[in-house]
């Protein structure tokens, strides 16, 4: 059986990962961590566990005691409407020396399932839990999973920073429909998103007669969950990056995320990052080649195939943003005109 953790161990540096929270148990689980796995994990949640990891456990009521006296809580985040590059743009960032990445640890999603008195209890311990570095110099940077923009608000502190990632509707639509995973998750998520959207948007009429009206749904969703966000939190500053812009000047694109979040990068590094074999490579899985290039063409492949439809669901959403201003504001900032 494995020791138990010192409770003063946890918050001596990020060797102990926050990855996850069970309600019932009311106990935080923790999985020793180098640099080294942070830059190679994609994700934190329980994907990580295909290979063994040092994994301990420590009820939340002695976690909470230990940070009492902890006061950093000043992690930068990167919340997104998914499948528009947060991992890959995560990952660029993690291989900035004085950066640290951590990509969507599970104890996110649970908070944000928890109901809202115990999560607004948990809430300041979590920020310091994600604050913790291996250098008190080290920016840290959490990038979320997609569904935990909706409590965004409450995970960024005071005074804080965040990056958030979108693409314009139609890219998004593409991008969904060219891929059969992407299908897939479209369907499984469609009334999760339907529940979300209540007090931000009324039922898009229409929005199951097509894949291309469900993934409209589904950007319609995430990207008024953003707005909202902004909304509620207006003493943090919000950097807003669309991935195709990005994609189109990458080295600019990542200079003016570092300096947002306060990251030294030089122009020679952040070129050297842009031309090395991220750019490449899927990054949720960097055995697979995937490239811009790849990206463009299986979009365009996607409106050939879709074309009627995925006009169809645009005019959905222009009409449905008549009498919705979360929704009308994002597609002017789809637009460029914001």
């Amino acid at each position: 059986m494995a020791e138990p953790l010192d409770p003063a161990e946890i918050f001596a540096d990020a060797h102990w990962l926050a990855q996850a929270y069970d309600p019932a148990s009311d106990m935080v689980r923790f999985v020793a961590m180098e640099p080294s796995d942070y830059r190679e994990a994609s994700f934190l949640d329980d994907r990580m566990f295909d290979r063994w990891r040092d994994v301990r456990v420590m009820p939340l009521p002695e976690v909470r005691d230990a940070a009492a006296s902890i006061t950093r809580q000043d992690a930068s985040w990167i919340f997104h409407i998914g499948h528009v590059g947060s991992t890959l743009l995560a990952r660029m960032l993690g291989e900035v020396e004085s950066a640290l990445s951590i990509r969507e640890p599970r104890i996110l999603r649970d908070l944000a399932f928890l109901e809202p008195d115990r999560r607004d209890a948990m809430v300041p311990v979590v920020r310091k839990l994600c604050s913790r570095s291996f250098a008190d110099s080290q920016q840290i940077l959490v990038k979320a999973t997609s569904f935990v923009s909706e409590i965004a608000p409450l995970l960024i502190a005071s005074e804080g920073r965040a990056l958030f990632m979108s693409a314009g509707a139609r890219s998004y639509i593409e991008t969904i429909l060219a891929g059969e995973n992407s299908v897939r998750e479209l369907h499984a998520l469609h009334e999760y998103r339907s529940r979300r959207m209540e007090g931000r948007l009324e039922s898009l009429e229409g929005a199951t007669s097509s894949d291309a009206h469900r993934a409209a749904m589904a950007w319609a969703c995430e990207m008024t969950a953003l707005e909202a966000a902004v909304d509620a939190m207006p003493d943090r500053t919000v950097l807003w990056l669309d991935f195709d812009r990005f994609l189109a000047a990458p080295v600019e694109g990542l200079t003016k995320a570092t300096a947002h979040l306060g990251i030294s990068l030089s122009a020679d590094e952040a070129g050297r990052i842009v031309e090395g074999p991220l750019m490449r490579r899927y990054s949720k899985g960097l055995e697979h080649d995937y490239s811009p290039e790849l990206r463009l063409e299986l979009q365009i492949e996607a409106r050939q195939r879709h074309g009627a439809a995925i006009e169809a669901a645009l005019r959905m959403l222009n009409e449905a943003s008549s009498t919705a201003p979360l929704l009308a504001r994002a597609l002017g900032r789809d637009a460029g005109r914001h």
